[in-house]
């Protein structure tokens, strides 16, 4: 069965057009003029994509947006918005509300074509390493590559496809300082199409579904001038005993004694 994506935008000429190019890639496209019905049909037809316009009539695809990822039956459904707003800040904007990619207006099809795709195979399960553990448990965490799936204190959080890749490729080199444009390369892929600000964006996402306070994160760290590192929180070591600790005093005066 081909994959389904939902088009919203209000411009006639461009979601025919939209439409006539997916639909010749292999995909069914269900095409809407205004928000209306789309979210309650997308509840009963998962769909794997959505296209949002974002100045639409009866509507706004930010808000679309906010409230797909807010949905626990669509939050993870990638979203990519087709707009005419070019602004670098209407770009971190829409990436903060869970976009997964910002289309600007006028765009080639065969970009778009280029970038559904990209975004559709950040969707499909991470390739497991050979020897490496499908789940890792790091303190509260527990990060299923098998599934793409994240709890936090054992509790399932939702993240779209690209908050988990990045934070399973970094749960994964741990210790290590990844630059912003390694990480493009890495988890995008295709790195034309978003910018080293865009991994920043999903940073502070991640630190907010991970972090008891991601204001002062404990496991994903910001080097500056470097990228980002993920530590492994520190074990606290058992607290010994006064007696231990007049033991273990003793003992190091009498090994400092033997070896004067």
């Amino acid at each position: 069965m081909s994959q389904v994506v939902f088009v919203l935008e209000d411009d006639a000429d461009i979601r025919r057009l939209v439409q006539f190019q997916l639909e010749g890639a292999g995909y069914t496209v269900k095409a809407y003029p205004m928000v209306g019905t789309m979210v309650q049909d997308a509840e009963r037809q998962r769909p794997a994509l959505f296209l949002l316009d974002i100045m639409v009539p009866g509507g706004d695809g930010l808000e679309v947006c906010r409230r797909l990822r807010q949905n626990p039956v669509l939050a993870s459904v990638p979203i990519i918005f087709l707009t005419a707003r070019a602004a670098e800040n209407d770009r971190v904007h829409g990436l903060e509300l869970g976009a997964d990619d910002y289309i600007t207006k006028p765009f080639a099809m065969r970009e778009l074509l280029a970038r559904v795709k990209a975004v559709l195979r950040r969707f499909e399960r991470p390739v497991e390493t050979s020897g490496a553990p499908s789940v890792l448990v790091i303190d509260m965490l527990e990060i299923d590559g098998s599934s793409m799936q994240l709890r936090v204190n054992h509790e399932l959080v939702t993240t779209t496809a690209t908050e988990f890749r990045l934070l399973d490729y970094l749960a994964r080199h741990p210790g290590r300082v990844f630059s912003r444009d390694h990480l493009l390369d890495a988890v995008w892929g295709d790195a034309r199409f978003v910018t080293p600000r865009s991994v920043d964006v999903y940073v502070r996402r991640i630190r907010e579904k991970i972090e008891v306070d991601p204001e002062t994160p404990r496991f994903l760290k910001t080097m500056r001038g470097a990228g980002y590192r993920f530590d492994l929180p520190r074990v606290k070591e058992a607290s010994a005993s006064p007696s231990d600790d007049a033991a273990g005093s003793a003992a190091g005066h009498a090994a400092a004694a033997a070896t004067e």
